[in-house]
């Protein structure tokens, strides 16, 4: 089946992503659970000099690396379009009751090229600070 993909940015100009690779499992607390899941901040992401990507979860850091992906992914946006029918051409006999008749179709919108992905495969390092005295 072939899957026809439309890339408005350009080859050169695509945006570029990334993945985050992580073992184990991420939880939501019990009482957030009814938000969208856009309105949560996982943490916070940082590279330093030697390459090295630091991921800062509440109280823990992993330190991961960046690895190149095989073969490479497009991001995908479904967009879905409403496109009026020709009432005279098609051999349907539509309905009077509906006078303006639309066909809904969907295509796929590529938004970025994924080629890294940044692996964290260690466990993660406690960030507990001292008490002050």
């Amino acid at each position: 089946m072939q899957i026809q993909v439309r890339c408005e940015c350009g080859i050169s100009e695509c945006r570029e992503w990334a993945l985050l690779e992580l073992q184990g499992v991420l939880e939501i607390q019990p009482s957030a659970q009814h938000l969208p899941l856009n309105a949560f901040s996982i943490g916070s992401l940082c590279r330093s000099q030697q390459e090295k990507y630091y991921f800062t979860i509440g109280y823990h850091e992993l330190e991961g690396k960046k690895v190149s992906l095989k073969k490479p992914m497009l991001v995908l946006q479904k967009v879905l379009r409403e496109d009026p029918i020709d009432v005279e051409s098609s051999p349907v006999v539509l309905s009077t009751q509906y006078p303006t008749q639309v066909q809904k179709t969907s295509e796929l919108k590529a938004i970025g090229i994924i080629r890294h992905k940044i692996l964290f495969k260690t466990r993660p390092k406690a960030l507990i600070s001292s008490s002050v005295k």
